[in-house]
C-alpha cells in the first residue's frame, strides 16, 4: 500500500503548467514540522514536493498561496532524470489525490485574494421558513 497523508504550510505560491495535451499540473511544496524536538530543543521541518493534476490543480492554483495550510492525501512517487551535466537526478514527490484547503490565506481572514468579503446580517425569527 502506498498512501501518504500530510498537513503543512505552502513555502511559496503554487506553480501551474499545462501538458501538451492541455492537462493542468500544479506543483507546490509543503513545510511540515516534525512532532518531536531535536537534541538542541528545536523542531525540524521537512519540505515535501506535491504534484496535483487536472481540475484539482486549477483549484489549488486559484485558492492556495504562500503560507496557506493544506492537507494532502496521495501516494509517494520517485522518478529520475538525466541532468544537463550528465548526472542522474532523483526526485521524490507526493502525487495528490485529495487536497483540503485548511486556510487559503496567510493572513488568516479566510478570504481569497480579489474576493469581496461581506458581513453577514442576522435574520429575524419570523423570516425563517420553519
Amino acid at each position: 500500500m502506498n498512501k501518504v497523508i500530510l498537513i503543512g504550510n505552502l513555502t511559496k505560491d503554487p506553480e501551474i503548467t499545462t501538458t501538451n495535451n492541455g492537462v493542468s499540473v500544479c506543483r507546490f511544496t509543503l513545510a511540515i514540522s516534525r512532532k518531536y524536538s531535536n537534541a538542541d530543543g528545536g523542531r525540524e521541518t521537512d519540505f515535501v514536493n506535491i504534484v496535483v493534476w487536472r481540475n484539482l490543480a486549477d483549484n489549488c492554483h486559484k485558492f492556495l498561496k504562500k503560507g496557506s495550510k493544506a492537507a494532502v492525501v496521495g501516494n509517494l512517487q520517485t522518478r529520475s532524470y538525466d541532468a544537463n551535466d550528465g548526472s542522474k537526478r532523483y526526485v521524490t514527490e507526493v502525487v495528490a489525490e485529495e487536497v483540503e484547503f485548511i486556510s487559503t490565506r496567510a493572513d488568516g481572514t479566510g478570504a481569497v485574494a480579489g474576493e469581496e468579503v461581506t458581513k453577514l446580517e442576522p435574520i429575524a425569527d419570523d423570516n425563517l421558513p420553519f
